[in-house]
């Protein structure tokens, strides 16, 4: 398998991904493909989301597709957001909009454990297969740092002294939640071969 259309519409998504796999895996986005579709993540699962993703772009395109979701889920927040991390500001909302309303609802928080869980799909005319990358890691109590998108500026991670937005972003990938869950995609490709 020389190329694999990622279903996404979010650049810094496909920025990161084809950082993490590298040539010779070549990574299509979905303008590339000439596919204008956006899918609505319905489902109540990050799991779920990434499969419904890569079923309907599969399905569209007829490539081999790869989707994902990622979600942040905070302890003291009892696993929000989640599912629900894209749009935890409200609908249309921007990564700032949803850095701001997690600053306030962990104000005077004690426990800032937290973790990002990235999970894939992968479908093609064969099967489908998912895989999951997660970090652990906690909270800050300010924006920290550039680089990176979403909640990096917040999100340190365990035993690192750099928040995600802090560090160059092969650091991040190396030991990222969507880091880990790529390079167990990347690796399965390398070895499968459809029927």
């Amino acid at each position: 398998m020389s190329s694999i259309l990622f279903g996404t519409n979010n650049p810094d998504k496909l920025r990161e991904i084809r950082a993490i796999v590298g040539p010779p895996l070549q990574v299509m986005s979905l303008r590339e493909a000439g596919i204008d579709l956006d899918v609505e993540e319905t489902e109540d699962t990050l799991v779920g989301n990434a499969l419904l993703k890569a079923r309907t772009y599969h399905q569209a395109s007829g490539l081999p597709c790869f989707a994902d979701d990622t979600g942040l889920e905070v302890d003291a927040l009892g696993g929000a957001p989640g599912v629900y991390s894209a749009r935890y500001a409200g609908p249309d909302c921007s990564y700032q909009d949803n850095v701001a309303k997690m600053l306030r609802e962990m104000a005077g928080k004690a426990v800032r454990t937290a973790r990002f869980r990235t999970a894939i799909a992968f479908v093609d005319s064969e099967a489908e297969y998912t895989f999951e990358g997660v970090v652990e890691g906690t909270i800050t109590e300010e924006v920290r740092g550039e680089g990176g998108f979403g909640y990096d500026p917040l999100f340190l991670p365990e035993g690192q002294h750099q928040t995600f937005a802090e560090m160059a972003p092969a650091d991040k990938h190396a030991i990222s939640h969507r880091g880990k869950a790529v390079r167990k995609l990347a690796d399965f490709l390398q070895t499968y071969r459809p029927a």
